[in-house]
């Protein structure tokens, strides 16, 4: 499969950008052109933040699963899709070629039907990283429903707001899962969530663990069962619903300020073009790669860059379903080693917690088929980023460390992997289709180099966010309130004399101390440039004399330390690499940080406890809440 709107030299990159820029209509027209559609739009954009309304491809009719799967069953039948690892390395892998794949989404869309689900329903999915899990949201997507999938590991309290968010009326979920040496009860967790649930009238489970459940009567079926009887009713062929370009594709739920989740919205049309052209453009894919993202389908990285970007572009993808250090620390490298992976796109976190474990975990490991490697979810520090670029990379491989979020559908700042230069710490350039802006406090646009500020987009992208399910005040008030006539992404960055953009945390997260602004990111990579440090987290706290002070949280190598000396090793790192003003003012070792299951760490919780305030909110999204009483205690005993 040819990609023709494939970037391959800096040249192109800027004719691409500046057309994309001048004339985007005609740019993304061009590109929707390479995708199969049943109607053409009627017109490529209509658009208004103020509103806010968006949309792309209007009137334009399609499936996005006859994209994923239809057309390259005539060249391609037999091409491996889905490459799965189990979280046991003793487990029998499994593989889906195209046609495989194409015949399992067509049979598990008939249970659906054969369940009463049809266009428009809202379906939470509830699984662990099996093949299934990818059958199950293609299969949604196959008959119109709107799939909403929930991380494995989140707790009753939060798969119950999010079911009754988005009024599902099926859940599929699976007895148990593995991760690690854990084995995690999921049928028990959705049992606890569905008390008091009105909504749900069916839960189709899968049997993963075969660990003993309740099965209600009435309510509970089992994924086989529901196949057989489904190919009874209605048999193995299952045409393609077709839905409008701006039909909604999927919800996803997202951590807000207010602590109760966002519903983010993604259409099919626009979502479908966004991912497809930025996997092919940043990983420059070619068809005979094999490409290995880490992220659990639970997240949008997962949707974006495990599933449909790839699935689109007609490449083969891994899915992982467990975790980088079972049974132990070399598992990624294993993992490489095996399947020969070409691309592979993982979190700084991993990558800071595989550094910490030592080099010795690549030894008899083959990594020679690398050609790409990709960092998503943060800001990565430069440690990290050359960590990963002389052991992994072997200093041969482009690093793409990738910006972009939940709302965005796709990449929206970074490098094309051996195409536009790399900067350690910086995601460098946008890609076509992204205006950034930066902008003061005020709203005021920064122009040129050596600038710092809030990071909004003056366009749309055809990934936009369209919503927030169920209410859209909401919507208006997070992403196109703070600034007139922009999309707020709410993070902070800095451009360079060469345009790059290097992202610096959260605004919130942005320390003003004694009048001066440092990006905690910027802060965190100093602290973890200290040859101690594992990882650390910055946020600020009330100062009598700066206004703002700065608190750290850090991870050591070695716990059993001297405190005080270490306190001021660390200290000096920071006044060394950034200046005496980003000193952190207290500094507070710990075991973990509070993060959430994709690697996010809350530095809401941690600002709460570094102002001495108990009331946390909820812990239930974390993957280890128990550890923000661990913090908080050791705060008191500062």
């Amino acid at each position: 499969m040819a990609y023709p709107y494939q970037i391959k030299s800096e040249e192109q990159y800027k004719e691409h950008y500046k057309r994309s820029v001048e004339n985007p209509e005609a740019f993304w027209a061009e590109i929707a052109e390479n995708f199969s559609w049943r109607k053409k739009w009627n017109k490529v954009l209509e658009w208004d933040f103020r509103k806010p309304k968006i949309e792309w491809f209007i009137g334009g009719k399609l499936n996005i699963t006859e994209n994923c799967l239809d057309r390259h069953l005539t060249e391609n039948a037999n091409k491996t899709a889905i490459l799965w690892e189990p979280n046991n390395p003793h487990e029998k892998a499994r593989s889906f070629t195209y046609k495989e794949l194409f015949d399992e989404v067509c049979l598990f869309a008939n249970v659906l039907r054969n369940n009463g689900i049809k266009k428009g329903d809202r379906v939470c999915i509830y699984l662990p990283m099996v093949p299934e899990l990818s059958i199950a949201m293609l299969a949604c997507a196959r008959i119109g429903a709107i799939h909403s999938v929930v991380f494995g590991g989140f707790s009753a309290i939060a798969l119950r707001d999010r079911i009754d968010d988005a009024g599902c009326s099926l859940v599929i979920t699976s007895d148990g899962a593995y991760r690690g040496e854990k084995q995690i009860s999921m049928k028990d967790t959705i049992d606890d969530a569905l008390l008091g649930c009105e909504s749900v009238k069916r839960v189709i489970v899968l049997s993963r663990t075969n660990k003993p459940i309740s099965m209600i009567g009435g309510r509970d079926v089992w994924w086989d069962d529901e196949i057989k009887a489904a190919q009874n009713i209605i048999g193995d062929k299952c045409e393609a619903e077709e839905m409008d370009a701006e039909d909604m594709l999927f919800i996803l739920y997202t951590s807000g300020s207010t602590g109760k989740p966002k519903g983010v919205v993604h259409t099919t049309g626009g979502y479908m073009v966004w991912t497809t052209y930025t996997f092919v453009n940043t990983f420059q894919y070619s068809p005979d790669q094999i490409h290995f993202c880490t992220a659990d389908l639970g997240w949008i990285t997962g949707h974006s860059y495990t599933l449909y970007g790839p699935l689109c572009a007609g490449a083969t993808t891994i899915m992982f379903e467990g975790i980088p250090t079972y049974p132990d620390a070399g598992r990624f490298w294993d993992i490489v080693d095996k399947y020969k992976v070409d691309i592979l796109y993982t979190a700084p976190t991993a990558i800071r917690s595989l550094m910490a474990s030592g080099v010795s975990w690549f030894e008899g490991k083959d990594l020679s088929s690398l050609k790409v490697l990709g960092s998503v979810g943060e800001p990565i520090n430069e440690e990290a980023w050359h960590w990963y670029d002389e052991n992994v990379g072997k200093k041969k491989c482009p690093i793409v460390d990738t910006w972009w979020q939940t709302e965005t559908a796709g990449i929206m700042i970074s490098n094309l992997a051996g195409v536009t230069p790399s900067k350690p710490t910086f995601a460098t350039l946008p890609l076509p289709g992204v205006q950034p802006v930066i902008v003061d406090d005020k709203g005021n646009e920064l122009a040129g180099g050596d600038v710092s500020g809030n990071l909004c987009i003056k366009f749309p992208w055809p990934g936009i966010v369209r919503d927030n399910y169920g209410n859209t005040e909401r919507y208006r008030q997070s992403y196109f309130s703070t600034y007139e006539n922009l999309y707020f992404s709410g993070d902070g960055c800095l451009r360079d004399n060469d345009g790059n953009y290097r992202i610096t945390g959260r605004v919130d997260d942005v320390l003003n101390v004694s009048g001066h602004r440092i990006g905690t990111a910027e802060v965190e990579n100093a602290i973890n440039m200290h040859t101690g440090v594992v990882e650390s987290a910055v946020v600020a706290f009330p100062h009598a004399i700066k206004g703002e002070g700065i608190y750290a949280y850090v991870i050591l190598k070695g716990m059993h330390i001297d405190e005080d000396h270490t306190k001021k090793d660390i200290n000096e790192t920071v006044s060394r690499i950034i200046g005496a003003i980003a000193k952190p003012d207290k500094i507070q070792f710990v075991k973990e940080l509070p993060k959430t299951r994709s690697g996010k760490i809350m530095r809401r919780i941690l600002r709460k406890i570094a102002e001495k305030n108990d009331d946390t909110g909820d812990t239930s999204t974390l993957l280890n809440p128990g550890i923000v009483d661990e913090i908080k205690q050791g705060a008191r005993n500062m």
